[in-house]
């Protein structure tokens, strides 16, 4: 098993002033040959976004988008025709395919702090495509709940590779296992709270990622909020 910790410090850093952002994998202009991705798992951005601003018109193409709204709302339009808000606790995914533009602001009157996962996709060249629902939090107590798979996991949104993205709310002293196989890369990111996995301790905003492992096994400190994804090597 191969495990790497990266604590909350170690995170990259950009303060826009309308976005407060950490880019935990390569991205934009943070550019590190050592922090590409992990498996097809390529960004993984936490953003702060102000309200009454937000991301102009912009291209993707040859992705799988999958956003997590924590707290606030986003207001998005796409070229697909697609225009509406995705508020705390929804989760919305773009495949990007063969190409698309959208744009996504915060109208809202609070911060809006969402997660937005590049994974990517088995086949290249899918026509552009969107979905978008909403979870109600009790889904995440005390289990892996899949938010977004493409493993045909009941009630998660769809999304074009061979991966999982799960949420868990895990109360503190309760404990959860999770099995993969070692052609398997497994990532955390721990919200808040304080988690020990497979006797490695994460604290708030701490991330880890596993490849030839087999099972994992967390255990609750204190009542911790998680993200869990599994995707292929390559």
């Amino acid at each position: 098993m191969n495990t790497t910790i990266i604590p909350a410090n170690k995170r990259h850093f950009t303060d826009m002033g309308w976005l407060q952002t950490y880019w935990l994998f390569s991205f934009s202009n943070y550019h590190d040959p050592a922090n590409m991705g992990h498996g097809k798992l390529r960004v993984f951005n936490d953003d702060v976004v102000k309200p009454g601003t937000g991301f102009p018109t912009h291209p993707h193409e040859e992705m799988e988008i999958i956003t997590i709204v924590m707290r606030g709302e986003i207001s998005h339009k796409d070229s697909m025709g697609n225009g509406g808000v995705i508020r705390a606790g929804e989760v919305q995914r773009m495949s990007a395919g063969t190409g698309l533009t959208h744009s996504e602001y915060n109208h809202g009157d609070r911060d809006l702090h969402f997660y937005q996962t590049w994974i990517l996709p088995d086949k290249k060249e899918l026509l552009p495509s969107y979905e978008q629902k909403q979870f109600d939090p009790v889904n995440f107590k005390n289990v892996l709940f899949p938010l977004a798979s493409g493993q045909e996991k009941a009630g998660a949104v769809s999304f074009h590779t061979d991966g999982t993205i799960y949420r868990s709310q895990l109360e503190a002293g309760r404990q959860l296992e999770f099995s993969t196989n070692v052609n398997r890369r497994i990532f955390v990111y721990l919200t808040e709270g304080s988690l020990l996995v497979n006797s490695e301790r994460l604290g708030e905003k701490d991330r880890a990622r596993f490849d030839t492992v087999e099972k994992l096994s967390f255990e609750a400190h204190k009542d911790s909020d998680f993200i869990l994804i599994d995707v292929p090597e390559k």
